[in-house]
């Protein structure tokens, strides 16, 4: 079945996309991107896709296009319908759910800090964001409808022939074009301003996170537990002061079960040493981006760092870094678990989710 609804997929984007086009760029504006201060030292700038350049006009486009309903089937649910922006682009629900009520099978992933990822989803199917947003229409049980359909509103509505015609030189919208637009959009989305952000920029100077002192030397006491291997041993999989993604972009096994309901990269290689891996997601954003796991089984913090400390199941798969696995897990105190929260709380960035630049333009 699953077959059918792949092959069905691509039928509907054969027919609403012409990938052999080359855009002509009409009047516009080159994109620069603005990197936070860790970001740009740590980070190279995002690699922009030659045929995609960002344009102030294509970033606005990609954002209209994000928050529109038309995207699903019945015109009720948007990109940002599973990805709200004051949620770090996230979802609230634990499985996210579709346009007829239906549950799909993993939370939705937030959205931030994209442009230096080189496999999305949980399972690592997608490799570009271009790719990653031609997914969610023809899913059944998402968006729920076909690109065919979606490009027929666009094409009938009122402004957004001369909008893409303004950006890719051609007023005759089709879904290459508008996946271009979503990605230069979600290029934008780049988070790092969060308090232990600032902390670390002013080489730990007390009061320059812009907590109480008290609050900011507990984030840091956790972040030395996160970074010691007989404690936390969290920056194997999440990195360190020098990673400001907070996530090494690979898969893993981080003993969450002892028999796989989901395959995870599994799915995708069809290797069976990649049964129950999983992206690691980035810990920013924390604050706002609940509930967490690829299922959305653990509701809050407390959730996930007991796992981590007294929860981990062992399986065939188990990845080595889980290295107390056997124990349980790492065994931490009451105290040291409120240090690690409290570093993990640091990481969450209010400038992100209230910058006017990501919100709904309508």
């Amino acid at each position: 079945m699953k077959k059918i609804l792949f092959i069905v997929a691509l039928v509907f984007v054969g027919f609403a996309c012409r990938k052999d086009k080359v855009f002509q760029v009409g009047e516009t504006t080159p994109y620069v991107i603005d990197y936070p201060e860790r970001i740009s030292k740590y980070l190279p700038p995002i690699p922009i896709p030659a045929d995609n350049p960002m344009t102030v006009e294509g970033v606005e486009l990609g954002r209209k296009l994000f928050f529109d309903e038309r995207f699903s089937e019945d015109n009720t649910q948007s990109c940002a319908s599973c990805h709200f922006p004051e949620k770090g682009f996230s979802d609230t629900s634990a499985l996210s759910i579709g346009i007829d009520g239906i549950a799909g099978r993993r939370n939705a992933m937030p959205l931030f800090n994209l442009g230096w990822m080189d496999r999305l989803f949980w399972d690592g199917r997608k490799k570009t964001l271009e790719d990653q947003a031609y997914a969610p229409v023809n899913d059944p049980v998402e968006l729920h409808s076909s690109w065919g359909t979606v490009v027929a509103k666009l094409q009938a509505d009122g402004q957004y022939p001369q909008l893409f015609e303004q950006v890719f030189g051609s007023a005759i919208i089709d879904s290459v074009m508008v996946v271009k637009a979503i990605a230069q959009f979600e290029r934008t989305l780049i988070s790092g301003n969060s308090p232990m952000d600032k902390y670390m920029n002013a080489n730990r100077a007390i009061g320059s996170s812009g907590w109480n002192e008290t609050d900011e030397l507990a984030a840091y006491q956790g972040f030395v537990l996160f970074i010691d291997e007989n404690k936390g041993d969290c920056f194997h999989c999440h990195g360190d002061n020098f990673n400001p993604l907070w996530t090494d972009n690979l898969f893993h096994n981080n003993g969450l079960d002892a028999v796989f309901t989901d395959k995870g990269l599994g799915e995708v290689t069809g290797n069976p040493s990649d049964f129950g891996k999983f992206k690691t997601p980035s810990l920013r954003n924390l604050a706002f981006s609940a509930p967490y796991m690829h299922d959305g089984r653990f509701a809050t913090l407390d959730e996930v760092i007991n796992h981590y400390s007294e929860g981990l199941n062992h399986s065939p798969t188990i990845d080595p870094l889980m290295k107390k696995v056997d124990d349980g897990g790492v065994g931490l105190s009451t105290e040291e678990k409120y240090f690690l929260k409290m570093f993990l709380l640091s990481l969450s960035d209010s400038t992100f989710i209230s910058d006017s630049r990501f919100m709904d333009p309508g």
